[in-house]
């Protein structure tokens, strides 16, 4: 996402990085001093007006010119403010750390994974296993180049300029989903309240009078079954008086 241009009114509202733009007002031999409306002018090293290297400042800019610059460098106490041309990193070295998620573009695929571009330096590798948490042939199965995805630092080296990067570590695990979701449904199982023997007797014996009256023929509504309820109650009972006596 391309920085949106500042306009501080003081010193102390510029950061480091921020975008400003000014006029070019004078050349030399160093560089060349530019006025972003402050006040107070900025100053461009020779080496920060490109990224290739320049013979003569004037061969990038001219007096009068208007510029994109950003900042480098910030000295309220002295008024001082260093001025870059080069836009700068997204993310730098020291700004990468392990465990962060971040956005990038996909460069492009190898065998063996997925180059991003995550703003910084160098591009950071997704190793084809860390593209899904399912198995893949080829990484175009799980990303293709210029796709913009999320992924999570798992390690970078300063000294080697490598950055490991992950997408499934972002991802929930399917399989560790549908653990959980078993889990869950045998944990409401078991917090279920187990019936008492008392209430699996009555249930079964009104089941058997169900089933009898279905074959038989069916009662004239309004002709409740008192005397089979009664009996049921009265089996059940004398079932629990004999097993307490026992």
């Amino acid at each position: 996402m391309e920085a949106e241009v500042k306009t501080p009114e003081n010193i102390d509202e510029i950061e480091r990085k921020d975008k400003l733009t000014g006029t070019v007002v004078k050349t030399m031999l160093g560089g060349a001093v530019v006025d972003f409306g402050m006040g107070i002018p900025g100053f461009v090293h020779i080496s920060q007006l490109q990224s290739e290297k320049v013979n003569k400042v004037e061969d990038v800019v001219q007096v009068g010119q208007s510029v994109d610059v950003w900042v480098k460098r910030v000295s309220p106490k002295k008024d001082r403010v260093e001025l870059t041309m080069i836009k700068p990193l997204a993310l730098e070295w020291r700004d990468i750390k392990e465990g962060m998620a971040v956005k990038g573009t996909v460069s492009h695929l190898e065998k063996y994974g997925a180059f991003v571009e995550i703003g910084a330096e160098r591009p950071g590798l997704v190793h084809i296993s860390e593209l899904a948490h399912g198995y893949i042939r080829t990484p175009g199965e799980a990303v293709s180049e210029g796709d913009e995805i999320e992924v999570k630092v798992l390690s970078v080296n300063r000294r080697k300029k490598q950055i490991k990067l992950s997408v499934k570590a972002l991802l929930e695990d399917p399989e560790k989903v549908t653990k959980e979701a078993v889990q869950e449904f045998q944990e409401q199982e078991d917090d279920k309240p187990v019936p008492t023997a008392m209430e699996v007797a009555i249930r079964e014996a009104m089941e058997r009078s169900k089933q009898e009256n279905t074959s038989t023929s069916k009662p004239k509504k309004g002709q409740a079954s008192n005397n089979e309820l009664e009996d049921i109650f009265s089996r059940t009972l004398n079932k629990k008086v004999k097993t307490a006596a026992e």
